[in-house]
C-alpha cells in the first residue's frame, strides 16, 4: 500500500497522532485527568519500571476503549505451536526441510495463526528465557480477530507473499526481503493477499536490538535510520458477531471476546513499538584481504543474553556482496560450532550449498554437529581463479543463531514431511586430498 506512512529510527522516542484527530496526544503529561477527545490512557510496558533509562521500553496509547474490556480467556486448541520441547527424542543430525507446504485455499481456509508450526527451540516462557522457530503457512486474512504474545517477541520474515500488518500502533506492509518485529503484548493482525509462507524467530524475555559496532565504528550493518515505525491509524468499529482476541500465554493460545476492534489507539508516544526493516538496506562489511571473516559481521538485530557477547539470538543474513580475498576458500568453512544454528533462504540459491538448499526450506545445526559447504561446492571453489566476483547475487539466505541447545518438534521431525532424510549424503563424497609429500610453491 503506496500510502502508508512511517517515521524513521531504531528505538527512539516516537509521538503520533491520526490526523482525523488533531491535537490528540495529551500536552505536558501522560496521564491528564480527562484525555483529549474522551480518550482512555493506557500504557503499555515492554520492561521492568526500574531498568535502566537505555532499556526502559514503554509507550502510552490513547484509545477509544481500553484494552481491559473484554470477556474471559478461555483455552483453544494450540494447533502445531508448542514449547513442549521434550515430546520427541533429541536428534542431533544435520536437519534440512524442503519448502514447507502452504495450504490450498480450496483445500482449507487457514490465516495466520491457524498456520503456525514450531519446528525447534528452546527454554521456557515462564522463567522469560527461551526461544522458539516457528513455520507460517496461510491462505486467508484474520477476519475480525487479532493476536497478541504474551511469551515474548515475533521476528517475521515472509519468504512467499507480503503481508499487510494492522497492529494498536499503525499499519505495515511487510514484503519478501524484509522483516518486521512485533513485540511482546502488541495486538496485531494479518492481512494476506495469495497463498503465505515465513519464518519467526521468537524471543522469550528479551527484546532485539542493535548490535555493538566497536572497531567498525559509528556506521554499518543495519543502520538506525532505516527501521521503520508505522503512524498512529484508528478504526471507531463495533462487532456486534464478536472480534476474537488470540492470546498466547506460557506456550498454549487462549481466546476471547470482545464487540469492538482493538485497532481503535487514536495517539500513542513512547519507545516501544513494533517496526520493519528492508533487507536491501544492510550496509555489508567484508574480507578484502584473505580469509573468511566470521558471521556476525552479518548480524542485523541480536537478543542479548546476561553474558557479554554472548547472545539468547543473533539474526544474520548473507545478502549481496563482493568477494575479493587472495589465496583464500571464499565460501563458508567447514565448522562446529558452541551455537545452534537455523538457517532460511528467502529467495536464490545459497553459496555453500546450491543444490538441495530451496527458498521456502530450513536447515538447523545443532550444538557441536559439524557442517559446510557440499562436495560441489568445495571442489569448485578449491580451483576457482579468484578474482573480484559478485557473491550471492539474487539471493537471500538468512540465519537465525542461538546459544541455546535446540530441540526440533514431533512436527519438524514428522508431522511436516518435509524433512530431507538423504541430507547427510551431500557430503558422503567429500574425498581425501592429503598428500605427505606435498611442498609450498612458494619455496
Amino acid at each position: 500500500m503506496a500510502d502508508l506512512k512511517y517515521m524513521s529510527g531504531f528505538g527512539n522516542e516516537f509521538a503520533s497522532e491520526d490526523p482525523r484527530c488533531p491535537g490528540s496526544l495529551p500536552e505536558g503529561q501522560n496521564n491528564p485527568q480527562v484525555c483529549p477527545y474522551g480518550l482512555y490512557a493506557e500504557q503499555l510496558s515492554g520492561s521492568a519500571f526500574t531498568c535502566p533509562r537505555s532499556s526502559n521500553k514503554r509507550s502510552w496509547l490513547y484509545r477509544i476503549l481500553p484494552s481491559v474490556r473484554h470477556k474471559p480467556f478461555s483455552q483453544m486448541s494450540s494447533g502445531d505451536l508448542t514449547e513442549d520441547w521434550n515430546e520427541v527424542e533429541p536428534d542431533p543430525n544435520q536437519l534440512r526441510w524442503k519448502p514447507f507446504n502452504i495450504p490450498k485455499p480450496s483445500e482449507k481456509q487457514v490465516h495466520f495463526v491457524s498456520g503456525l508450526h514450531t519446528v525447534c527451540g528452546a527454554g521456557d516462557s515462564k522463567s522469560r528465557n527461551g526461544i522458539a522457530i516457528h513455520i507460517f503457512t496461510c491462505n486467508a486474512s484474520m477476519i475480525d480477530t487479532c493476536f497478541q504474545n504474551a511469551d515474548g517477541d515475533f521476528l517475521i520474515v515472509p519468504q512467499e507473499g507480503e503481508i499487510l500488518i494492522t497492529t494498536e500502533f499503525g499499519k505495515m506492509m511487510v514484503e519478501p526481503n524484509e522483516i518486521c518485529v512485533i513485540q511482546q503484548g502488541m495486538r496485531f493482525s494479518v492481512e494476506v493477499f495469495r497463498e503465505t509462507r515465513g519464518y519467526i524467530l521468537e524471543v522469550y524475555g528479551a527484546h532485539f536490538e542493535l548490535p555493538d559496532l566497536g572497531p567498525i565504528g559509528a556506521n554499518g550493518l543495519a543502520n538506525p535510520r532505516d527501521f521503520q515505525t508505522p503512524v498512529a491509524w484508528y478504526e471507531d468499529r463495533t462487532v456486534d458477531t464478536g472480534y476474537t482476541i488470540i492470546n498466547k500465554y506460557q506456550g498454549k493460545l487462549f481466546s476471547c471476546q470482545q464487540d469492538f476492534s482493538p485497532f481503535n489507539v487514536v495517539a500513542w508516544h513512547g519507545n516501544y513499538t513494533p517496526y520493519k526493516y528492508n533487507l536491501e538496506n544492510f550496509m555489508v562489511i567484508n574480507c578484502v584481504a584473505f580469509d573468511h571473516a566470521d558471521p556476525s559481521i552479518f548480524t542485523v538485530l541480536t537478543a542479548k543474553s546476561t553474558r557479554p557477547g554472548v547472545a539468547i539470538a543473533d539474526f544474520v543474513i548473507f545478502p549481496p556482496r563482493w568477494g575479493v580475498a587472495d589465496h583464500t576458500f571464499r565460501p563458508p568453512y567447514y565448522h562446529r560450532n558452541c551455537m545452534s544454528e537455523f538457517m532460511g533462504l528467502i529467495k536464490g540459491h545459497y553459496e555453500a550449498k546450491e543444490e538441495g538448499f530451496q527458498p521456502g526450506g530450513g536447515s538447523l545445526h545443532s550444538i557441536m554437529t559439524p557442517h559446510g559447504p557440499d562436495l560441489d561446492c568445495f571442489e569448485k571453489n578449491s580451483t576457482a581463479a579468484l578474482k573480484p566476483e559478485r557473491v550471492a547475487e539474487g539471493t537471500m539466505a538468512f540465519m537465525f543463531e542461538s546459544s541455546l541447545s535446540m530441540a526440533v518438534t514431533k512436527w519438524g521431525l514428522e508431522t511436516c514431511r518435509r524433512l530431507d532424510k538423504n541430507y547427510y549424503k551431500c557430503w558422503e563424497e567429500l574425498k581425501s586430498h592429503f598428500n605427505p609429500n606435498w611442498k609450498s610453491d612458494s619455496k
